[in-house]
């Protein structure tokens, strides 16, 4: 081998060399911009989570709310029919005891 095919060799070997530390440069630069980039779709789905829960925690007191009111009216209107029963019945007992006393 002579010495002209041994310069070249390590030129070959060296500017292989080169591309190695080159592509291992930006392999480097590659995985901290998909580290970056990974941080910031991890924060906007954080983000979006968030105002998902806010939106149904929202919901949820609203349905809360409309069940209570629902519920507060039931028992109103069963109230008033038991009171106008008990009233009812109170007038038929006043009158029973009126007509007992008035007999006697």
């Amino acid at each position: 081998m002579s010495a002209e095919h041994l310069k070249y060799i390590i030129a070959a070997e060296y500017e292989a060399n080169q591309v190695k530390l080159l592509v291992a440069e930006k392999s480097k630069e590659s995985l901290k911009q998909a580290h970056i980039d990974g941080e910031k779709l991890v924060s906007a789905a954080v983000v979006r989570a968030k105002a998902e829960v806010e939106a149904l925690k929202r919901e949820a007191d609203h349905r809360a709310m409309e069940a209570a009111t629902e519920l507060a009216n039931s028992t109103a209107n069963r109230l008033a029919t038991m009171r106008a029963r008990a009233e009812k019945r109170a007038d038929i007992i006043a009158q029973r005891i009126f007509e007992r006393i008035v007999s006697i």
